[in-house]
């Protein structure tokens, strides 16, 4: 028999910000490094008695003795270990990120050990089979059956002899991504580059050239200083017209992590991911076969909408062709004008593309993404962000006074029409050292009832890289978002809704949790629809100096450029799909030495995309999707899902011909019971048919974009 015997938590560690939190939200002001290694190690002892108490074999296989107190305890541990994770997303110093590797093998470890514990397998399949599984809710149904599903993929069937070269897997591969994501923080961060001539800083906009000045003030430095942090270099490759200030930094950014890479004063190998690459292909192609699956590709599957590999292939070759003939178009278009009006008659470098864009867009459109920026100042799109999600989703979103990790982040309570408070999140809007870069929703809590019947309300943490207020001439501007970064933060907010509006209540399929990969960017493409629509626009701009909103004028020229270069756009999406998909399906890394994966993606690219890849670029070495962020052989979900979230936005349109309006409650009321509240209770396919009454097409996707 199995004995188990819980862990004492003692008074000092009672005390410990990572476990007196409890059920709570954390406080993170509190938590240090310290705190780290005696919170997760208590909690691993918790976590693994629970473990011990659920094998039992006087432990009933029944939802209360066995997979409530399970999920207790592991609950526990996950939200703990998330609160660390986070901290190291969005504030790394070096003391956080030793303490966080030191404890990543042991969290890694026992995960990877539940979901081989043949014991646990058998409990759960004793479940499923008893009379009692009948009697459960359709989630928590859904739970076991996920369960069943991700004990088999975590190895539960394995022979002894095999499970612990399982386990070492699993953790190598944690321990791989984790240094290819601080390689690429470390590569952006390190580098600076100081221009002190303000003459060879021309064509920038007032609000780069502040943030450069307040940059160099920032680091003891003379002059304007320049990062690799996207809200710092892409204004630059947009806007300078130093053309050789443009080359250095479209060098340094796609050479980040790996051997070209500028050596910041360390040695330049140091952060270089083109091994770390090979090695991590190599883990996952050994992980699918022991599985019994063909590749990681196929393997990825398992918990897809997608069936097979070639369904997706096909899918994504399609695609390829399909934006293939307007994307020549685009790029035509580009040389054309480059040659003609921008004199640049020695051919387009890439270094060259974002700046001829802007003046291509600008003499079509007669409008500069800098105009048009100047019309969103961040708290008036928050306003017209929460408008929306009040008007069609039924609640009312009210600023809350949560604890926070940096004093530019913000907090919030989503209430229902009764004033109850229904979820929390957080939004992380600025980019700044040690934050890692882009944009993402996490789950800090889930919603799930509790053993005393008392239900758990969600939180989310929405995380943006946007650029952040600076000072002109002495006074603090108000910060202003491009349209771009608006459509991120809809986005993003689109994620937090799926898992803040849930109504299930079994954790493990209640919000994004137990949906499929290929499905978890409906809700968030679909929200970008909104940023596109004049009734929307209209209420949340107010120009940064005169307050006045955006003219209607300017929206119309904003609509006509829409799908201005799409069709590169939308190609290079795919080509990067394609990329992930081909290295995880028919790479074949166990022979594979140096530079292999940059050869498929330039294959790739050669096949497919109609701009040349040039010698120095490996942008593969900074590609965190999928060698550092979980998107691993799933890339391709952005344009699967995307038409998914085009089709369901149809449907509003529908609505506003009826209606006058695209914020229909009516259909909003709809959306929210079929999509959002049902999470993962139910296949993706089967709440998209029961909103849409019908299967996904792909004419809403191509109208959008300009490819019908």
């Amino acid at each position: 028999m199995t004995t188990s015997t819980s862990p004492t938590l003692s008074d000092e560690l009672q005390k410990n910000p990572l476990i007196a939190f409890g059920r709570g939200i954390a406080s993170y002001p509190d938590i240090k490094p310290s705190d780290i290694a005696p919170a997760i190690k208590f909690l691993l002892e918790q976590a693994q008695s629970a473990v011990n108490q659920a094998v039992d074999p006087t432990t009933s296989p029944s939802w209360n003795g066995l997979v409530e107190p399970l999920e207790d305890a592991t609950e526990s541990l996950s939200r703990s270990w998330g609160v660390i994770s986070h901290l190291n997303s969005v504030a790394d110093t070096p003391e956080l990120r030793a303490a966080y590797g030191e404890m990543m093998p042991k969290v890694t470890a026992f995960f990877s050990g539940l979901g081989q514990n043949l014991a646990l397998y058998q409990k759960f399949k004793q479940l499923s089979l008893s009379g009692d599984f009948s009697n459960l809710s359709t989630a928590q149904k859904k739970v076991i059956e996920n369960s069943l599903r991700d004990f088999r993929l975590g190895g539960a069937e394995l022979s002894d002899s095999q499970k612990p070269r399982f386990a070492e897997i699993q953790d190598e591969q944690a321990l791989l991504g984790k240094a290819f994501s601080d390689h690429v923080l470390d590569a952006t961060d390190g580098f600076v580059h100081v221009i002190q001539d303000i003459s060879e800083l021309a064509g920038l906009p007032e609000d780069a050239i502040a943030a450069a000045a307040d940059l160099a003030s920032q680091k003891n430095l003379q002059g304007w200083a320049f990062t690799l942090h996207f809200p710092s270099y892409y204004p630059v490759m947009q806007y300078s017209e130093n053309r050789a200030l443009r080359k250095l930094m479209y060098q340094a950014y796609v050479t980040r992590s790996s051997e070209l890479a500028p050596q910041y004063g360390k040695g330049k190998l140091d952060w270089d991911n083109t091994q770390n690459m090979l090695e991590q292909l190599l883990l996952r192609d050994e992980e699918a076969r022991m599985l019994g699956f063909t590749n990681y590709a196929d393997l990825s599957l398992a918990p897809k909408m997608a069936n097979t590999v070639n369904e997706v292939d096909l899918f994504l070759t399609n695609f390829a062709i399909k934006a293939k003939p307007f994307a020549q178009k685009d790029w035509q278009e580009l040389c054309e004008f480059s040659k003609a009006e921008l004199k640049l008659t020695d051919g387009l470098e890439p270094w060259d593309i974002p700046f001829a864009a802007e003046h291509l867009k600008q003499a079509r459109y007669a409008f500069s993404e800098n105009e048009l920026k100047q019309y969103f100042p961040l708290p008036k799109v928050l306003d017209g962000l929460f408008q929306v999600i009040q008007s069609l989703f039924d609640v009312r979103i009210e600023a809350a006074n949560l604890p926070t990790w940096n004093d530019n982040v913000q907090s919030f309570a989503v209430k229902d029409r009764a004033g109850q408070t229904q979820a929390y999140f957080y939004l992380d809007p600025y980019a700044r050292p040690g934050k890692s870069g882009g944009a993402w929703m996490d789950d800090a809590r889930g919603r799930r009832e509790l053993p005393n019947g008392e239900i758990q309300i969600p939180v989310a943490y929405l995380v943006c890289n946007f650029a952040a207020p600076v000072k002109v001439d002495g006074v603090m501007r108000q910060p202003t978002i491009t349209h771009d970064d608006v459509i991120t933060l809809f986005h993003e907010s689109g994620h937090g809704l799926h898992h803040l509006l849930t109504q299930v209540s079994a954790l493990g399929v209640s919000g994004i949790n137990g949906v499929e990969w290929d499905a978890v960017e409906l809700p968030s493409q679909f929200m970008e629809n909104f940023c596109w629509e004049w009734e929307v626009l209209e209420k949340m701009t107010a120009h940064a100096e005169t307050g006045k909103p955006l003219p209607k004028a300017l929206f119309e020229k904003m609509l006509a450029a829409k799908n201005f270069q799409n069709g590169m756009m939308t190609l290079r999406q795919v080509v990067m799909s394609l990329t992930d998909w081909r290295l995880h399906s028919r790479f074949d890394a166990s022979s594979a030495k140096g530079h292999a994966v940059l050869d498929v993606s330039r294959t790739i690219a050669d096949e497919y995309n109609i701009i040349p890849q040039p010698e120095l670029s490996r942008w593969i070495n900074s590609f965190s999707h999928i060698f550092a962020g979980g998107y691993a052989a799933g890339y391709y979900s952005y344009k699967w899902a995307e038409v998914l979230s085009a089709d369901a936005y149809a449907a509003f349109e529908e609505a506003a011909k009826l209606t006058g309006s695209v914020l229909d409650p009516k259909t909003g009321s709809r959306y929210r019971q079929e999509i959002l509240e049902v999470g993962g209770s139910r296949p993706a396919a089967e709440s998209f048919k029961a909103f849409r009454g019908r299967e996904p097409s792909i004419d809403a996707l191509l109208r959008h974009g300009g490819l019908a």
